[in-house]
Formats: C-alpha cells, sequence, structure tokens
C-alpha cells in the first residue's frame, strides 16, 4: 500500500521516504547511501559555500543513479547560490525551509524542478500552494533542529484538509508504527531526520551518533524559544547554558554568540558536551546503527506488519 501513491509517483522514488536536510549532517554521502535504498536523499545546502556545494551535489550524482534533491535554508546567505547550483545542475528535487519560496519556485520549477517546501502551519501550506509548490513537508515541533509549535498528530491532518498538494509528514517518525500513524493522519510520505544520522554512511562523527543512541524519551529540549528559532537537540552543557539565558531574559545576541558554530562542533568535531546535538524526540527508539538502505526497508516492512495487525484485530472483532 506505501509504494504506488503520489509522493512515490512525483519524486520517481520506490519507498514514500525523503530523508531530511540537515546541516552538517545531509552530505553526498548520506543523500546517496538513501536515494540508492530507495527513498530520496537530500543535501542540506545550509550555509556551504557554493565551490563546495557543487562539488556535493556531483559526487552524489556520481554515486547514485536516483533521484536525490538539495534542501535551501532561504535565510542563508548563501540561498542564492545554491538555487543557481540547483538550476546549473538540474536538481531533480530541492525542499526549502526558513523561508518564503517563491523566488525558488519561480527560477526552478519552469526546469522541471520539483519543489517542496518544508512547512509548520496550515497559512504556510495554503501559502506555498498558491505560489505552485508541488508538495509540502508537514514538520511538528517533535523534529530535530529547527522547530514550529504543532505537534505532528495536530498539524498532518489539518494540513491534509487545508490543501490538495501531497502531504509529507516529519517529526516522531522512526520506525514502521511512525509511517503507519503518519499515513493514518492523511500524509502520502515520510521525512526522517534523526534516524538517518545513525547510518552507517553518514559522516557524523561517532560521538553524535552515540549521544542519540543513549537518548531516553526525555532527552530532547527546545532551546533558544526567545530568539523566534527554537532549536531541539539533546540536553548538554550547552544547553544547560541556554536555559541560563532564557531565566535572565538575555538579548537576542547573547542567544545567537552562544550557538554560532555549535552544531559543527558537534556534528564534525564530536563535541556533544558544548556542541549543539540536534535530534528529534524520537531519538529513544534509535537503538543502533545500519546501512540506510536496511533502515528504509525495516521500517516499511514492520509498516506492512502492523497493518496486518490492525486488520487482524479488527477481524477478530466481528
Amino acid at each position: 500500500m506505501f509504494k504506488d501513491n503520489r509522493v512515490t509517483k512525483l519524486l520517481g522514488i520506490e519507498y514514500p521516504i525523503i530523508q531530511g536536510g540537515m546541516a552538517w549532517v545531509a552530505d553526498a554521502d548520506l543523500a546517496a547511501a538513501v536515494s540508492n535504498g530507495g527513498g530520496l536523499g537530500i543535501i542540506a545546502a545550509a550555509n556551504v559555500p557554493p565551490d563546495l556545494l557543487e562539488q556535493q551535489i556531483l559526487r552524489a550524482r556520481s554515486l547514485t543513479p536516483h533521484p536525490f534533491g538539495l534542501n535551501i535554508m532561504l535565510l542563508s546567505p548563501t540561498a542564492d547560490d545554491a538555487i543557481e547550483l540547483a538550476a546549473l545542475h538540474r536538481v531533480p528535487v530541492v525542499t526549502t525551509g526558513a523561508g518564503a519560496p517563491g523566488r525558488v519556485i519561480e527560477r526552478l520549477k519552469p526546469l522541471g524542478t520539483i519543489v517542496v517546501p518544508v512547512i509548520a502551519s496550515v497559512a504556510h501550506a495554503r501559502r506555498v500552494e498558491k505560489q505552485g509548490a508541488d508538495a509540502v513537508v508537514a514538520e511538528g515541533t517533535e523534529s530535530g533542529g529547527h522547530v514550529g509549535d504543532s505537534t505532528t498528530m495536530t498539524l498532518v491532518p489539518q494540513v491534509v484538509d487545508a490543501i490538495g498538494l501531497p502531504v509529507i509528514a516529519a517529526g516522531g517518525v522512526a520506525d514502521g508504527r511512525g509511517i503507519v500513524a503518519a499515513f493514518a493522519l492523511g500524509a502520502e510520505g515520510v521525512q526522517v531526520g534523526t534516524r538517518f544520522v545513525c547510518c552507517t554512511e553518514c559522516n557524523a562523527h561517532p560521538r553524535y551518533k552515540e549521544e542519540i543512541i543513549g537518548a531516553g524519551d526525555r532527552s530532547t529540549v527546545t532551546t533558544g524559544k526567545r530568539t523566534g528559532h527554537p532549536v531541539r537537540c539533546l540536553k548538554n552543557k550547552l544547553t544547560h547554558e541556554f536555559d541560563k539565558l532564557e531565566e535572565r531574559l538575555a538579548e537576542i545576541q547573547e542567544f545567537e554568540e552562544l550557538g554560532a558554530g555549535r552544531l559543527r562542533k558537534a556534528v564534525v568535531e564530536g563535541d556533544v558536551e558544548w556542541g549543539s546535538v540536534m535530534a528529534g524526540q524520537i531519538a529513544g527508539l534509535v537503538r543502533d546503527v545500519r546501512p540506510a538502505a536496511e533502515i528504509i526497508k525495516g521500517m516499511f516492512a514492520e509498516a506492512e506488519k502492523v497493518i496486518g495487525k490492525i486488520a487482524s484485530n479488527r477481524d477478530c472483532r466481528r
């Protein structure tokens, strides 16, 4: 039931699953592994310099014959460069975040690029549909990294009811049960981030992965709420310092100074005490490191079993 729907047809993939565009994590190696596994791998443009981002796009193309995507953070100073690289190299899919995707849609859709904005509200979903988006990722606050206020459980069905585009659910999905839940809410695909951090092909520092594997159900916290750009990550010494800033109603600049460069420290350098270990609330379900293809196939095999169990229980009650 999962392999033949609007999302798989639109993106040209086997399974309706896309990998989150996680800054410093989502590189060409991870994107290609996810695409080769039947999903849609995503390279994170973030603030990557144009020459390095172009290398990543070319590397992904050399590693997979399948579609892959580029996530463009629209508030980034390098966003326009990323858009032009997507145009130059005819990147099949672009997801967008942190801003209005109008200029991405206007520049890339005429070239055949599929544009999928990440949204956190019904109003945003309606707006990007009018602008010409092909689908949306409805991201709940359970997600790792920059988050909104609404939970996946409440956001997804309201977005599904509000627009006619395919909706991809993000936030709180790490296994087959999460996939089934997302589809029950009306989604036609899922976006997964935290689970893919802990895959063999992900180049994140081993200590970053170990922190996720060792996480429990209450291991994450949302920092920087006063800045208007809250971030969900695993609790550590850095988040404790953010809490202190919140308590004394610090100026926004202090939050920005404390957070600068912290994600790189965690992902690249393995500093899990003073780095920003971004992860979703679903981290408590992640218990091992496996190849991306194995993760994808395992999640959908489990989803089919869950559907079968639900059907069996329903039949037993008749």
